[in-house]
């Protein structure tokens, strides 16, 4: 054989067994950012005055850890009273209503980043805007947002409400609060955020204010009577640009949005119907067995689950139900004293 025709056969075969081999090289997959990268946290409140409160967390196939703040942050204690939980970039704000804190970990390590306790008084909710984090207080006669800079938790403002804040959301660049707590309330509070000034405040015609949410865009809030309920949209400029009204379904509360579909509890019952019917629900899509105060303690549907909380009392752990969103029951878990609140992380 010819040196050249050799030297081609050695090449080609070279080129083969290289291209075979680069075919054959694993894909690089993107690495788990950590342990809660995929599921749900349990906000756990904890017996008041004592420094119970922990996080539950629920996997995708709806397996339970609990106290993880404790089991990653070598035991330590998280507080007292864990009202609410925010999810921002890569961190989760965890609010400490009877300590007086904010406490900020890494939401896939659940590692501790830094605490937040500068002019914090009984705080209860949190929202995000821009560069900042709004954060509602109720302090004795005192009800007020505090604005801390996302970047390097710094105080930046304290905005003064005329009633109670109490949930807060982000909608279109603006804030909401809402102003009802524990069932009484008619008012809403939108914040600009650029000048962080209040804007206007919204007052619903009916009903009072038990539950504001917010998605694609638009804030909603459910309001209700002992005989009668309400839902309400709120555009970007606080106008009320639709209502639902819900004769005869007494005290709704619990107000969800999944998908296509509302979501709300009426005393034990839970109902859905589509976002743009008028046809009021007869059929409750599950009726709770327990009626007691603390049955529907925490509720909230995230993609396709429904999630509620019995919190026993507080005598126990709280037993959590999850069911499609067809009824039907798909698992019964024991989470943390007190669970208040459910967050897709």
């Amino acid at each position: 054989m010819k040196i050249s025709k050799l030297l081609s056969a050695l090449f080609a075969a070279t080129l083969l067994f290289t291209t075979s081999c680069r075919t054959d090289d694993p894909i690089d997959e993107p690495q788990p950012k950590g342990a809660y990268e995929n599921g749900i946290f349990l906000s756990n409140e904890g017996n008041f005055g004592s420094p119970t409160a922990t996080v539950s967390f629920i996997s995708n196939d709806l397996s339970v850890e609990n106290k993880i703040y404790s089991a990653n942050n070598d035991g330590a204690a998280l507080g007292d009273v864990l009202q609410n939980i925010g999810v921002n970039g890569d961190n989760a704000y965890l609010i400490l209503n009877n300590s007086n804190k904010i406490e900020i970990v890494n939401r896939y390590t659940f590692k501790k980043v830094a605490t937040v306790s500068d002019q914090v008084s009984q705080p209860r909710y949190i929202a995000f805007a821009g560069n900042n984090f709004y954060v509602t207080n109720s302090s004795g006669s005192s009800k007020f947002v505090n604005v801390y800079n996302s970047a390097t938790n710094a105080f930046v403002k304290k905005i003064d409400l005329t009633s109670s804040g109490e949930r807060i959301v982000e909608a279109s660049g603006k804030i909401f609060v809402q102003n009802a707590s524990f069932g009484s309330g008619k008012k809403i509070t939108i914040i600009n955020p650029t000048s962080n000034t209040v804007e206007k405040e919204v007052t619903v015609p009916n009903g009072n204010i038990k539950k504001t949410i917010s998605t694609g865009g638009n804030v909603y809030t459910i309001a209700s009577t002992s005989t009668d309920s309400y839902i309400y949209k709120l555009s970007p400029t606080g106008a009320i640009s639709s209502t639902i009204t819900l004769s005869g379904i007494a005290n709704g509360n619990n107000l969800e949005i999944d998908g296509t579909k509302f979501f709300f509890s009426s005393g034990a019952k839970v109902y859905s119907m589509d976002l743009s019917s008028t046809v009021i629900p007869t059929t409750p899509v599950l009726t709770l067995t327990d009626n007691s105060w603390s049955a529907l303690y925490g509720f909230s549907v995230i993609d396709g689950k429904i999630y509620i909380s019995n919190a026993n009392g507080f005598t126990a752990d709280s037993t959590v139900e999850i069911y499609s969103t067809a009824g039907t029951l798909l698992k019964t878990v024991t989470a943390g004293r007190g669970t208040n609140g459910f967050y897709k992380n």
